[in-house]
């Protein structure tokens, strides 16, 4: 399992104004694990939508032509870079995300009421 994401200082601010602390949000269940992979996912989409953009301008020259092959090719690698890109730290997104994950998900389970037994 992947480490944790560094939290930023406005992410950091959120959840101590929640009252959730990092080894609480850490803790719950594997949740974090959870936000991480999340939050890492909606950045590669973030990133893939950047680079399909980037790409639309270019001609299909080069190894592969210009024929119909080329945007699906295009689209796969535009996809492949925004996945490793993400892994790699990206450009911030998923650090945010992820703060915001921890406190929606720390809010919910605390306004949850508490199931007793029935005696």
């Amino acid at each position: 399992m992947a480490a944790p994401l560094p939290l930023s200082p406005a992410a950091n601010a959120a959840l101590a104004g929640a009252g959730i602390t990092k080894t609480t949000a850490a803790v719950k269940g594997g949740l974090a694990a959870k936000a991480q992979a999340a939050s890492e996912d909606f950045e590669a989409m973030f990133l893939n939508s950047m680079f399909g953009q980037m790409f639309a301008g270019i001609d299909g020259e080069g190894p592969f032509g210009g024929g119909g092959t080329t945007g699906v090719w295009r689209s796969f690698l535009s996809e492949e870079y925004s996945k490793s890109f993400a892994k790699a730290g990206g450009v911030g997104i998923a650090k945010e995300v992820y703060g915001t994950l921890l406190a929606q998900q720390e809010r919910a389970a605390s306004a949850q009421p508490q199931i007793r037994p029935v005696p």
